[in-house]
């Protein structure tokens, strides 16, 4: 019997740790690691321990003799994974814990309290000599993964056990409900740290630049999430879901996610932790399509195979694709022909090409995949009515890395090049959502890279500019640090990196002590308004929600104001 990982897989790899033969793949330890979809077990080396079943945070790992019909295809999807894959026998060997200096102490502000910040903070306090201190602006903790993962995946939320075992460290201390920025500042966070560490993510969303775009109706997918999962900020919102058709731009996750929601059936909606006032907006709403715009094709499809697969098993809603619209560039034709195309991008399109041959139900909700289709324009005179597009086509485009000294030019791997053929269409739609994307923002006292929305760094120590020379003291992890690519399992390796440099740093004697003590930060954040929610005020919260939820049958109900919040932690 073999083991088998399916949708859930956070890329956390924890289950890699304890497996003694080494058939979880990739490791991080792997180049392919940082952009992988999710892990694979080989069938042929897994020895039916059940240590990775064990340890694993999402439940994503099951006896191939116990998956379900919807589960049975991760069989098929794990194995591919080694058909151009190696596997080599033999224990992980643990990482190794560097020297500290003797008798000394380093005190460490974590600014952010999403999953970069707590893998980061994870690795800092198996360290006794070494104390965090994690600020949020929030009174909630998890960010993204609170925030942002969908509510109907709550296996990818069993990672907070994790976050909360970090948490519960005595070297550990939640500072919740204070902002960087208004509560204390960078400098003064420098006075009374050792090191800091933002980990604050890229928190606006990209814009598509066209005409019509600022209209009602068309919005940022980000907005869209955070209201139905409750984000403070976004819990006022109201979206017109009047229309029987919503376009959403993108080909990533993100966009899935939105699309499920808004087709799911609100009564299985109705038993996660969705926002009430989102789930009493979707009863009432009279979306019956939603059509994702690709604007390559589907082997650059950035979504993961397990959530486009995922889509084909919702009650009654149809896959919809023109298999006319199912080609490839050249290389990857070419690859396709040969044999050799990579096994992920073979899989999406495996999937993608059996949803092209499903005939679609009578009276059934629709999601229609576009590929090789671009928005020009959203017209409408008071609110989104249509989008106009343009099909694209793919063109020979020579690498960008290539070497010149009498080397042909290559295509560039994931970075197909189109063009727009000039025919053009329209959608009648009410609503477009653009999911292409988030960026960071600056913050005061930080250095900002704004063509690449991040903070120039070199391995998590920030650099005073692109190239520049380090800055002492200040390092950054997660969105904000790499850009915003990769989920959870690529934010451990992150931040894991950021804070093995602080401890290599420290050891080192790279790091001055502080002017002033971590102790004062309390009374400097109250005497400028601060109403601070700690270890114990964020536990109030979370019983009280997980109590809610309890007695109405679902994970937990959420507050969605900052003030229900405070409340609660002070109960």
């Amino acid at each position: 019997m073999a083991h088998v990982i399916t949708q859930p897989c956070c890329n956390d790899a924890s289950c890699i740790s304890v497996c003694p033969v080494n058939c979880i793949h990739p490791t991080p330890d792997e180049p392919e690691f940082a952009s992988a979809e999710m892990l694979y077990i080989d069938p042929d080396t897994c020895i039916d321990c059940g240590a990775c079943i064990d340890e694993c945070p999402v439940e994503a790992i099951f006896p191939d003799d116990s998956l379900d019909e919807g589960q049975e295809r991760y069989l098929q999807i794990n194995a591919d994974y080694y058909t151009d894959h190696d596997v080599s026998g033999g224990l992980v060997a643990p990482r190794k814990k560097p020297p500290l200096p003797a008798g000394k102490e380093l005190h460490v502000a974590i600014v952010g309290a999403g999953p970069a910040a707590f893998y980061a903070a994870e690795e800092l306090v198996k360290h006794s000599a070494i104390k965090v201190d994690m600020f949020d602006r929030l009174p909630t903790p998890y960010g993204l993964v609170r925030a942002g993962v969908a509510p109907d995946h709550p296996s990818t939320k069993g990672v907070e056990k994790t976050f909360a075992a970090t948490a519960a460290k005595r070297t550990f201390e939640y500072y919740l409900n204070v902002e960087v920025g208004k509560h204390l500042d960078h400098g003064e966070l420098l006075d009374h740290y050792g090191a800091v560490i933002y980990a604050h993510g890229a928190s606006t969303d990209k814009h598509l630049g066209i005409d019509g775009e600022d209209l009602p109706g068309s919005i940022a997918a980000t907005d869209f999430v955070a209201w139905y999962n409750g984000h403070p900020d976004h819990a006022d919102r109201d979206f017109d879901l009047s229309a029987e058709r919503a376009v959403i731009v993108g080909n990533g996750n993100v966009a899935l996610d939105v699309a499920r929601i808004l087709l799911d059936d609100p009564d299985r909606l109705a038993k996660t932790d969705i926002a009430d006032h989102a789930l009493d907006k979707l009863r009432s709403s009279n979306v019956r399509e939603v059509v994702l715009l690709g604007r390559r094709g589907i082997a650059q499809g950035a979504y993961t195979n397990s959530e486009f697969l995922a889509m084909g098993d919702m009650p009654g809603v149809d896959v919809i694709i023109d298999p006319d619209e199912l080609v490839l560039d050249a290389a990857s034709q070419e690859a396709r022909d040969a044999g050799t195309l990579d096994s992920t991008i073979a899989t999406k399109v495996r999937i993608a090409e059996e949803f092209a041959q499903r005939t679609p139900t009578d009276g059934n909700k629709r999601v229609v995949f576009r590929y090789l289709v671009s928005p020009v324009a959203i017209e409408g005179s008071d609110g989104v009515e249509t989008v106009r597009c343009v099909r694209n086509e793919f063109v020979n485009a020579p690498d960008e890395s290539a070497d010149h000294a009498g080397q042909s030019p290559r295509p560039a791997s994931g970075r197909v090049a189109i063009k727009p053929t000039g025919e053009e269409f329209d959608l009648k739609a009410g609503m477009v959502l653009r999911a292409i994307g988030y960026t960071g923002l600056p913050l005061d006292g930080l250095p900002f890279d704004g063509a690449q929305g991040v903070v120039p760094n070199e391995s998590g120590r920030v650099l005073d500019a692109r190239g520049g020379s380090p800055v002492e003291g200040v390092y950054v992890a997660g969105w904000i640090k790499r850009g915003a690519t990769g989920g959870i399992g690529m934010n451990r390796i992150c931040g894991q990196e950021t804070a093995l440099a602080v401890i290599a740093d420290f050891t080192e004697g790279k790091l001055s002590e502080p002017a002033k003590s971590r102790e004062q930060i309390p009374d400097l954040i109250a005497g400028r308004g601060a109403g601070r929610v700690d270890g114990s005020g964020w536990k109030k919260i979370d019983l009280a929600e997980r109590t809610a939820g309890k007695e109405a049958g679902r994970r937990r109900i959420k507050f969605v104001s900052i003030e229900a919040m405070e409340s609660a932690a002070r109960a």
